[in-house]
């Protein structure tokens, strides 16, 4: 199974573009932090090519920005080729799903709460239900 998840910041913002047939394709980098140190007591970054296809593509380019902490979910891809007898490799990350783990969520416009300050069952101190209706 190739399954990667990835949380980092956003080195630049996704560049979109459209294929001659019209489909968009997006391409970004992702900074992630190892989690240890190295000998000198700093944490390296590992910088991860990112490819999105479709319309996902337009959508993270519409919302990831430079610096922005986010995550993706995709698979790993190495693409080679052979270039004067070289073998050459690019490692990517095609992505098909994306989250701001620290954005806070914007909380939808509603109409204003309305507070109920009777008690809906202050009818002279009676609510009038039928026996029938009793489950005992």
């Amino acid at each position: 199974m190739n399954v990667i998840t990835l949380t980092g910041n956003a080195t630049k913002d996704i560049e979109l573009k459209y294929t001659p047939s019209g489909k968009p394709v997006g391409n970004g980098t992702i900074a992630v932090r190892r989690d240890f140190k190295n000998q000198q007591g700093e944490y390296e970054t590992d910088f991860i090519n990112l490819v999105i296809l479709g319309k996902l593509s337009e959508v993270m380019a519409n919302h990831v920005r430079k610096g922005d902490k986010f995550g993706v979910t995709g698979r790993l891809q190495i693409r080679a080729w052979e270039n004067e007898g070289k073998k050459n490799y690019f490692t990517e990350v095609v992505v098909n799903g994306f989250d701001f783990p620290d954005k806070k969520k914007d909380k939808p416009a509603t109409k204003s709460e309305k507070r109920v300050d009777e008690d809906p069952f202050n009818g002279n101190g009676q609510i009038d239900i039928d026996s029938d209706d009793l489950p005992f």
